[in-house]
């Protein structure tokens, strides 16, 4: 019997990945938006909807990112909102545990929860970045070990508190009333290296007992981090080579924690491009992508490597002579893109080389080292690979990213969506209420 495909939406903002400028491409911070994706992705029978979390506008240069300028509205207030216009679909959300208290997290969550009828899904992630931490008491000081440290106690401490009240603690009384049947139902104690806390938590145990939980690192404490406590893990890994290394190295880690391989889920991210044949979304995924990294842009994404002003420079003529500026401050803050340059110096060779053999200017070199177009063809083509790579193993499905908010998941939902039911690998209706069920996974 086939592997049956998870699907979920990304709601991702203004960034790289969108076409904003497009005349189809609405609001990103106006509720319609959000609720135009949310219900196209339930009526496709998708998983989940997935927002992300923006904690403080970037910069560069010492000026607001321009595509940054929207902002970024809080995930709880939207998810609850959306729990109100949808029945079904799961909502997930990214909270960071880097800068957040775990008996605040856990009660939002649970409330979620109780409001979605069983919907709720938490993205566990930590920060790296003192200019975020500038808006928090706690500041930006923790090293990679002590982050996935606290990320773990953290989540032990939620955990904790969403078990503290057993399913069958509240119950009704003949007159229609409920009452308390276990008295110590919500007591909790813990203390740690990094939390000492104690009381009684005061949210009831939620549909689902604990949220679906979601995990985004790609390090090897994130994917440890993964295989001991997440039921998905995002990735950026949507080749069938690097997708299938990766899914083999997750799995194989969870039998350490007593974990099956079904427990946890493998869900790249994926953007994709459809046209009414491969060769006109092969020409629609170019002008997609040339829409996406304008010169500006080319021009900004190539100062993150630099570390310099690159402002004089032509878009469309050659890279900078002179070498990145290798330093402790960074003309980007608060851009996580600066952590994937290790070393500039090295990267830098390894552009200039590529942009030499194919006679690239800046524009063009950017296009192709920031490509993000993971599916690009026709309605059949796509459907054959998103099939293949789940079948073969590297991925259990994929975490959509449209490059048009909000109508951008449509044509996938009315077109591939069908396909892949006809292949018998994707539900036609949702097969219980909670986002566990949708998943496959254990209470």
């Amino acid at each position: 019997m086939p592997k049956q495909i998870h699907l979920a939406a990304h709601f991702p903002g203004v960034n790289n990945t969108t076409v904003w400028s497009d005349p189809e491409s609405g609001s990103h911070i106006e509720f319609e938006s959000f609720v135009r994706l949310a219900q196209t992705a339930e009526r496709a029978k998708f998983d989940f909807f997935f927002l992300a979390e923006g904690l403080r506008l970037r910069e560069q240069g010492g000026q607001i990112y321009d595509l940054d300028v929207v902002g970024r509205p809080d995930t709880f207030t939207v998810l609850s909102a959306l729990a109100a216009v949808t029945t079904h679909l799961g909502l997930a959300g990214t909270i960071n545990s880097t800068f957040n208290e775990p008996y605040e997290v856990a009660r939002q969550f649970a409330s979620l929860d109780h409001l979605s009828g069983g919907r709720a899904a938490w993205n566990v992630v930590t920060s790296w970045d003192a200019f975020t931490g500038e808006n928090f008491r706690r500041g930006g000081f923790l090293a990679e070990s002590d982050r996935y440290s606290r990320a773990t106690q953290f989540l032990a401490t939620a955990s904790e508190l969403f078990d503290s009240w057993p399913a069958d603690a509240v119950v009704a009384d003949k007159a229609g009333g409920t009452f308390l049947r276990d008295g110590a139902a919500g007591t909790f104690k813990h203390a740690d290296a990094h939390f000492d806390i104690s009381g009684r938590f005061n949210v009831p145990r939620s549909p689902q007992g604990r949220p679906v939980i979601l995990q985004a690192g790609d390090s090897d404490g994130g994917r440890e981090f993964a295989a001991a406590t997440a039921d998905a893990i995002f990735s950026r890994h949507g080749t069938l080579d690097d997708g299938r290394k990766f899914h083999a190295d997750v799995k194989r880690r969870l039998a350490r924690y007593g974990r099956r391989r079904e427990d946890l889920l493998v869900l790249p991210a994926a953007t994709f491009v459809l046209g009414d044949t491969d060769t006109s979304a092969r020409e629609k995924a170019a002008e997609v992508r040339r829409q996406q990294v304008s010169g500006p842009t080319a021009i900004k994404l190539l100062e993150q490597l630099w570390n310099r002003d690159l402002s004089s420079y032509d878009p469309d003529g050659p890279l900078p002579s002179i070498d990145p500026e290798v330093s402790d401050g960074h003309i980007a803050r608060g851009r996580a893109s600066v952590r994937m340059h290790r070393d500039p110096l090295r990267t830098a060779r390894e552009w200039r080389e590529r942009a030499e053999a194919g006679n690239l200017s800046i524009r063009d070199l950017i296009i192709e080292v920031t490509g993000r177009q993971t599916f690009i063809g026709s309605p059949a083509t796509i459907a054959g690979q998103i099939d293949e790579l789940v079948q073969r193993d590297a991925a259990d499905g994929f975490i959509l990213v449209p490059h048009v908010t909000p109508g951008g998941l449509d044509e996938f939902a009315d077109t591939v969506v069908p396909l892949l039911q006809e292949r018998g690998v994707f539900r036609t209706e949702y097969s219980g209420p909670t986002l566990r069920d949708h998943l496959g996974l254990t209470r």
